[in-house]
């Protein structure tokens, strides 16, 4: 089947198919993961952030292509990735309170998956310290660089190298490298974002030179997400984490046209009313698409993309068209979501789609807050 033919999109048995859904198409996951390796050069430099497709499936897709490092941003997350049978999974968040006792009870109930997780400050550190030894366990951890996100991190400088370096003096934990997220940097032009995300990524360099100029290893560097991976993966001797590409969306598609992924999930839905002459009601509601976004940058029609949205409820959205349109009650409509992370995170469920045909299903099952840890 040629993935990129115009209605590569198209289920024949589409009726079967209960609306609102989120189908993903397999074959196209597993050529942008190929993207993914060509890109970089090395499957053992990509660490892959699951945040996007939350599922064990994908997950093992990738493993048996050769990615065996993976970043997330939840306990259950990692827990996933853990019973996919990863072999090294960074948390990139800083557990503190109740997370942190989750954490710990991950790490001892998955001894075959080596876990690690991030830190920005001398009290969260501490509190980790003091866990892990109470646990008599030795956690690696990520010094999280703030280099313009403005999220998380500490900036990389003199307060860096010396939280860097007094990680390594904690029982508990061993600091092993560095983390930055330069997520803010979406420049359309490609050669502005290389710039800006030259210059980031320079403070990251420099910080790393004076932690090994005070004799200490050579640091791992964890860099980046799917705006930048064109420009870190070309880079030597760094992990990239795009997370994105496996499913791509509307959104990236726009700002990274020199990135060669295919979208590879769509959400369907249909035609339940027909309130006006030129409206028309298709049940996508908040609950159904990511809403973070103004109202006409939610979702891509494939097939109706004149549409004009005036207004979306939990369960509904409402669009508007010629009076002389084609369209009737029972229509469907194939959107690509310009958000796809969070509108994965609405559905329980992927259904597959593979020559055109719905069968079978992927879990979200990393969507929950908990899975059992």
């Amino acid at each position: 089947m040629n993935q990129n033919n115009s209605d590569w999109y198209s289920i024949y048995n589409i009726n079967e198919l209960d609306s609102p859904a989120l189908v993903v198409y397999p074959a196209r996951v597993k050529q942008n993961i190929r993207t993914a390796i060509e890109m970089i050069g090395d499957a053992n430099r990509l660490r892959p952030h699951i945040k996007t497709n939350k599922s064990p499936d994908v997950t093992r897709l990738m493993i048996d292509a050769g990615i065996n490092k993976f970043k997330c941003a939840t306990i259950a997350e990692a827990e996933m990735l853990a019973m996919s049978k990863a072999k090294d999974v960074l948390l990139a968040y800083q557990p503190v309170g109740p997370k942190l006792s989750r954490f710990v009870a991950l790490v001892k109930k998955y001894p075959a998956t080596k876990f690690s997780c991030l830190v920005d400050n001398a009290d969260a550190a501490t509190e980790m310290s003091e866990i892990f030894v109470a646990d008599k366990m030795i956690v690696p951890v990520f010094i999280d660089l703030n280099v313009g996100q403005n999220r998380t991190g500490i900036e990389a400088g003199k307060d860096a190298l010396q939280l860097y370096i007094a990680c390594t003096k904690m029982d508990g934990i061993r600091a092993v490298g560095l983390h930055a997220y330069d997520g803010h940097i979406r420049d359309i032009d490609w050669n502005m974002r290389k710039e800006n995300c030259d210059k980031a990524f320079a403070t990251v360099e420099q910080l790393k030179k004076e932690i090994m100029k005070a004799g200490l290893p050579e640091p791992i560097l964890i860099i980046g997400g799917s705006p930048t991976f064109s420009i870190h993966c070309k880079r030597k001797n760094v992990e990239c984490s795009p997370g994105t590409f496996v499913y791509w969306d509307k959104g990236y598609i726009d700002l990274c046209p020199e990135q060669a992924f295919v979208p590879a999930a769509l959400v369907i839905s249909r035609v339940v009313s027909m309130p006006g002459k030129s409206k028309i009601c298709i049940d996508l509601g908040h609950k159904s698409i990511a809403a973070e976004n103004e109202l006409s940058r939610r979702v891509y029609f494939l097939n109706a993309p004149e549409l004009k949205f005036i207004g979306q409820s939990e369960e509904h959205l409402v669009v508007e068209s010629d009076a002389t349109h084609h369209y009737k009650i029972h229509d469907i409509f194939y959107g690509m979501p310009i958000h796809i992370c969070p509108t994965v995170a609405l559905y329980e469920r992927a259904y597959t789609v593979e020559d055109h045909m719905v069968n079978g299903e992927w879990k979200t099952i990393a969507r929950d807050k908990k899975i059992s840890v």
